[in-house]
């Protein structure tokens, strides 16, 4: 239980810019939870396909699908206007 409690400090106040970035956030938190993209599909109803095009970054998701992904993780959306930082998710890995 630590190593989630120390991973998820580390990707806390994560920041995403782009699809890819927000499906690299789903995907680091599925595995956080030691969950397939078939396993995240059967909780969310959705097919391990819209997982996996999610997690690619792919357009045409729906934001419910979207919405439903990220609470069957125990996820949130946050919006905040854009920070002056260069910071992003990309740098955290």
């Amino acid at each position: 239980m630590a190593y989630i409690d120390e991973a998820e400090d580390l990707i806390m106040g994560q920041i995403a810019r782009t699809p890819e970035q927000i499906g690299a956030t789903i995907r680091r938190h599925r595995k956080l939870q030691s969950l397939t993209q078939g396993q995240l599909g059967e909780k969310t109803s959705l097919r391990q396909a819209t997982i996996s095009g999610l997690e690619a970054g792919e357009g045409g998701v729906q934001l419910q699908t979207l919405m439903q992904v990220l609470a069957a993780l125990n996820l949130e959306l946050v919006i905040q206007n854009r920070s002056a930082s260069e910071r992003d998710i990309a740098d955290l890995f």
